[in-house]
């Protein structure tokens, strides 16, 4: 950087405030973009700041006149986009400082050009074409500059409902025309950015913070699209705000909600009419607004987190997106349904995505009236041969706890969970074992109807068949009802202690309570251990037996037993000083 950037920015300064050439900006443009330390590029970015913000407060890039003045604001806007460019492309630097000031720089200069275009115009006006770039550059980045995701998340988007509600509506439209080269990259960071909207606001009253001050005014009540819904800086920026509030028509009337008469009486109400003929400033004080641009920006998103040709990343980032669709989506979009198709394809990848798709298809059909019929027997398919073998088990028995928590169930389909889970549990680890007997005798506790199954024995002389098929996918077809529980009595004759007490319970009054499943389902090989381990022993187990001989015993018996005395004593005899150090170290080990 060349040490006449302080006398270069002062003479830049002094031109706007005495109307003379600014030519230097190029130059000035040309350095920063040259400069080969961090150092001196972001000193030149703040000078160039200053510079431009000096420039867009004098008007000179929003006067309407003709002629000179029209080639001067054309030549300024070509220098503006080319420090915009310079600046998201720092977002990707190597050196933290810089990604993070150019950020700061570019919502700065939001705040200013939006003051501007308003000054130079008759209602409150928000700069999209500026932001429009800035939301390209984000949702662009590679996975390094994840720090400038995580800024923008909490200390503009989360926070300014003007600047989420472009982003969202910038988002939506981003979604269609990304190409093949970016197909992971941008659902991937717009994941980032979306998955974390906590804030997203749930009243009208809640509308209440605005970066640009101006649009925080209070919109007229006048309906229609007024000249005031986007106002762009260039010939070319204009066209593209033209064809994009052409576009919002269309899917603001899709995501349109019939409000009855009774509705939102005891409300803050916000601009009266429907959602596709407000005004951009309306829309912004417009909680039906907010929401849909919410509900685009998903349904958009959704089928983009597909990524060809990798199964696993595909799966990776829709447990993302499933991790967060109960309570951070469905809630918020206009017509939660809208969802089911792409939720309904995620249960067909099994395991843990599956289990999450089922969780939200639980929720669409509880809170949404989702017809899906079919949703027990999915859930049903789950229970194979590895479910209580992978670590997402835990997460299976609470989510099937709430699945089959309605007392209307019918008895024929718990009967079939419950057999399933008993049948795979002989193959169990122990650490499953003592989650699905809690489970099973909550859900017995629950519906007593299914006594029988623990009750059940075969007529006396005759060898009992079970009647459960469990080949078959369908739950209500499997006999079930008409079988018994074996498979846990057989776990009272466990090799692990806290298993065969726990499988006791079956044969015991049901006068306990249900058990709290949040105290079975962290149980591994490693907490079982330890819980042995710090056992406290109130009886020394026997650690020698005498062997008694009596008559009854075959001579056979007696010789080998004869011969192995004899040999333990000549090895005694042999090496008597190491033989007692091992018997002193084997009954140290022995202690407790």
């Amino acid at each position: 950087m060349p040490r006449s950037l302080p006398p270069l920015e002062q003479q830049l300064l002094d031109a706007v405030s005495n109307n003379s050439s600014l030519n230097p900006l190029a130059d000035l443009i040309h350095h920063v973009s040259n400069a080969s330390s961090g150092n001196e590029k972001s000193k030149g970015i703040y000078s160039l700041y200053r510079v431009f913000v000096t420039v867009i407060a004098s008007g000179k890039m929003f006067s309407s006149a003709d002629g000179n003045a029209k080639v001067i604001k054309a030549w300024l806007w070509d220098r503006f986009n080319e420090y915009t460019q310079l600046l998201c492309a720092l977002l990707s630097e190597e050196e933290k400082s810089l990604r993070m000031s150019a950020l700061d720089i570019l919502f700065s200069l939001q705040k200013h050009l939006s003051k501007a275009s308003t000054e130079s115009s008759t209602q409150p006006q928000f700069h999209a074409s500026h932001f429009r770039k800035v939301v390209h550059a984000l949702v662009d980045l590679d996975s390094g500059s994840k720090d400038v995701l995580d800024l923008s998340h909490e200390r503009w988007f989360s926070v300014y409902d003007d600047l989420r509600w472009f982003f969202l509506r910038e988002a939506g439209i981003l979604l269609e025309k990304i190409g093949a080269k970016k197909q992971h990259r941008v659902p991937t960071n717009l994941l980032s950015l979306l998955e974390r909207l906590v804030t997203f606001p749930t009243e009208q009253a809640e509308l209440n913070a605005w970066w640009v001050e101006e649009m925080g005014q209070k919109p007229k009540k006048s309906r229609g699209k007024g000249k005031d819904s986007e106002e762009d800086d260039d010939d070319e920026e204009e066209e593209e705000a033209k064809n994009d509030d052409e576009d919002e028509d269309d899917w603001r009337k899709f995501f349109e909600e019939p409000v009855g008469p009774k509705d939102n009486k005891n409300k803050t109400q916000g601009p009266v009419g429907r959602t596709h003929t407000l005004t951009l400033h309306q829309s912004l004080h417009h909680l039906g607004s907010h929401r849909a641009v919410f509900t685009r920006a998903w349904l958009r998103l959704l089928p983009k987190l597909t990524i060809p040709g990798n199964v696993d990343a595909t799966k990776a980032i829709i447990t993302r997106a499933l991790n967060v669709m109960h309570r951070g989506v469905l809630p918020f979009l206009t017509r939660p349904v809208l969802v089911m198709d792409w939720v309904g394809e995620c249960v067909d990848y099994g395991g843990t995505v599956g289990l999450l798709a089922l969780n939200a298809l639980y929720v669409l059909m509880k809170e949404y009236n989702l017809d899906y019929p079919s949703f027990y027997t999915r859930l049903y398919t789950f229970l194979d041969r590895d479910v209580l073998h992978l670590k997402h088990r835990a997460r299976f028995f609470r989510m099937t706890e709430l699945f089959l928590s309605s007392t209307h169930l019918p008895l024929t389909l718990l009967a079939s969970f419950i057999k399933r889970l008993a049948r795979l549990s002989l193959s169990a680890p122990p650490s499953a074992i003592v989650m699905s007997i809690p489970f099973t005798h909550n859900i017995i506790k629950r519906h007593p109807g299914l006594m029988l199954m623990i009750h059940r024995e075969s007529p006396e002389g005759e060898i009992f068949e079970d009647p459960f098929l469990a080949e078959e996918p369908n739950p209500l077809l499997t006999n079930a009802l008409s079988s018994s529980l074996w498979e846990l009595q057989s776990h009272r004759s466990h090799y692990h202690t806290p298993v065969s007490t726990l499988a006791k319970v079956f044969s015991e009054v049901f006068s306990k309570k249900e058990y709290a499943m949040e105290d079975f389902l962290d149980h591994g090989y490693s907490s079982l251990f330890d819980a042995e381990a710090n056992r406290k022993i109130k009886k020394e187990p026997a650690l020698a037996m005498e062997i008694e001989m009596d008559s009854t015993q075959p001579q056979a018996k007696k010789r080998k037993l004869e011969l192995f005395r004899r040999s333990q004593d000549e090895d005694r005899n042999a090496d008597g000083d190491e033989l007692g150090m091992t018997f002193d170290v084997v009954n140290e080990l022995w202690v407790f």
